[in-house]
C-alpha cells in the first residue's frame, strides 16, 4: 500500500509518513477526496478533533484546505510520534495540537472547546466506533452545535443505533470504506 498524501490545498501532493506496524489504516484517496468533496465550503476556518488519528492524514488534509486547528488524539506512542513527524513536515504544527491518550478517556472529560467536525476512525471490528459515540452521546458538548461527527468503518461494522444527542443523517459507501454522517438532535427522541 502507497504511503497517503495530502489531495488538495497548500501541502498538496504532500505523502505522509505512515506509522510502522500495523495497528492503523489509513484512508484512502478516494474516500478521503469524496468526504473531503462533501465537507469543501465548510472546511476554511473549521475546527477538528481527530480521535484514532493515525498518520494524521485527515486532520492534516484539513488543516492544508484551511482549517483553523486539529486536536489529534491516538493511543500508540508510534501514531503520535508520526502525526507529530508529519504535522512538522507539512509545517502545521502551529495550528495542531496532538494528544497521547485514550480517546474514551478524552471524550469522558468535560470538553474544554468544541469542534465543527469530529472524525473517528478506530480499529476495525471491535465496536469501538459506537462506543466512542456512547461516550459523545454522554458528553455532546464536544460538537459545536451546527458540527457534524464522521465515523469510518468497514460496512460490514455498520449497525443502527440511536443516540439521545446525535442523529445519523447519511451514511456513504465507498468499495470497504464506509462514512456515517450524525448532526446534534434538532428534537428529543419520543419514547
Amino acid at each position: 500500500m502507497t504511503s497517503p498524501r495530502i489531495i488538495a490545498g497548500s501541502a498538496k501532493g504532500y505523502r505522509l509518513k505512515d506509522v510502522p506496524g500495523d495497528t492503523t489504516r489509513p484512508i484512502t484517496d478516494r474516500v478521503k477526496e469524496a468526504l473531503f468533496s462533501i465537507l469543501a465550503a465548510d472546511i476554511p476556518e473549521s475546527t477538528w478533533l481527530d480521535l484514532f488519528a493515525g498518520t494524521g492524514s485527515v486532520g492534516i488534509e484539513a488543516l492544508s484546505r484551511s482549517a483553523n486547528f486539529v486536536r489529534f488524539v491516538d493511543i500508540h506512542r508510534q501514531a503520535v510520534e508520526t502525526v507529530q513527524y508529519n504535522l512538522a513536515h507539512t509545517r502545521f504544527t502551529e495550528k495542531a495540537q496532538v494528544v497521547r491518550a485514550d480517546a474514551f478517556s478524552i471524550l469522558r472529560q468535560p470538553p474544554d472547546r468544541s469542534f465543527e467536525y469530529i472524525y473517528i476512525a478506530p480499529p476495525q471490528y471491535k465496536d469501538l466506533w459506537i462506543r466512542a459515540l456512547q461516550a459523545l452521546d454522554q458528553n455532546p458538548g464536544w460538537l459545536s452545535p451546527d458540527g457534524w461527527i464522521i465515523v469510518q468503518i468497514d460496512p460490514i461494522e455498520y449497525q443502527d443505533h440511536t443516540y439521545l444527542s446525535f442523529n445519523e443523517f447519511e451514511k456513504r459507501r465507498y468499495g470497504n470504506t464506509m462514512l456515517l454522517f450524525y448532526e446534534h438532535r434538532g428534537q428529543p427522541i419520543q419514547e
